[in-house]
């Protein structure tokens, strides 16, 4: 495999269910997951079945890192049932990180100024607080860093303020670059390096501005040059996680990371 000096050294998205069917394809080409726990899979799979892809994947040498449920969640819902229920589901992955032992847990922090902003405001991030100390305590405690990432942010306030507040070392950052672009319709610039002292992760992938396309680096209109030179700049080593949603941008996007460069420098995977 032509990629290896470049999936040695970064993570690449598969939802769990891929990760189990094709894990003879993963072990082949020496890829290492960022694995999606969402759907239905953290209520129908057994502690056992988890615990034997976990083993597999640590006899493979392959590292890995967790992408933690998000579709349908609210960690800082005002209804105390939708977020017992955001709180429940968010448990059920973090207790498996003592299992896959995994570089970084992502979660989404879930803020939404059309829903949220104003009098809601505050009453939201009291308990989306809550929430993310609770899971904050499960990562420390397996020795995992929890990264929080950008998704209908228009601007980095709120992930600022959480940040702050949780006060860890192991509260981090989670860049994700499409999402900059498409739904905050902001440049990074407008990012960092406001966000630069909890940068912990990124998330790379491309689109043109106007949805979340999950396209390979340089096929949208994302500044990769211009980020990674600051990154490169300010000495800044983030964990890489691809995010391609088919097999052929998978293998685009290691295309494109190895002729940009990207990996100079940034070896964080091993």
């Amino acid at each position: 495999m032509i990629y290896q000096h470049i999936t040695a050294h970064c993570f690449v998205n598969v939802p769990y269910p891929r990760l189990v069917q094709d894990f003879d394809l993963i072990r082949s080409h020496r890829l290492q997951p960022e694995i999606g726990l969402e759907g239905e899979w953290l209520y129908t799979t057994s502690a056992r079945e988890f615990a034997a892809t976990a083993d597999r994947l640590h006899a493979e040498g392959l590292a890995c890192t967790i992408h933690a449920p998000f579709f349908d969640l609210l960690p800082g819902a005002l209804d105390h049932r939708i977020r017992a229920a955001s709180r429940d589901k968010l448990r059920r992955a973090f207790a498996l990180l003592p299992l896959f032992k995994p570089r970084a847990v992502v979660c989404h922090l879930g803020f939404e100024a059309n829903k949220h902003e104003g009098s809601k405001q505050q009453e939201w991030f009291g308990h989306a607080l809550d929430t993310f100390r609770e899971l904050l305590a499960m990562a420390e405690a397996s020795g995992v860093t929890m990264m929080l990432e950008n998704t209908y942010e228009q601007s980095p306030e709120q992930l600022q303020a959480m940040l702050a507040a949780l006060d860890s070392p192991q509260a981090r950052f989670c860049f994700d670059l499409g999402h900059s672009l498409a739904f905050a319709k902001s440049s990074w610039r407008d990012w960092f390096p406001a966000m630069a002292p909890w940068l912990g992760q990124l998330h790379i992938h491309d689109n043109h501005g106007e949805r979340d396309e999950h396209l390979a680096p340089g096929q949208g209109n994302f500044d990769f040059a211009g980020f990674f030179d600051y990154l490169h700049k300010e000495r800044l080593d983030p964990i890489l996680t691809l995010e391609p949603h088919t097999e052929e941008t998978l293998w685009q996007s290691l295309a494109a990371l190895d002729r940009m460069g990207i990996l100079t420098g940034m070896q964080n995977a091993k």
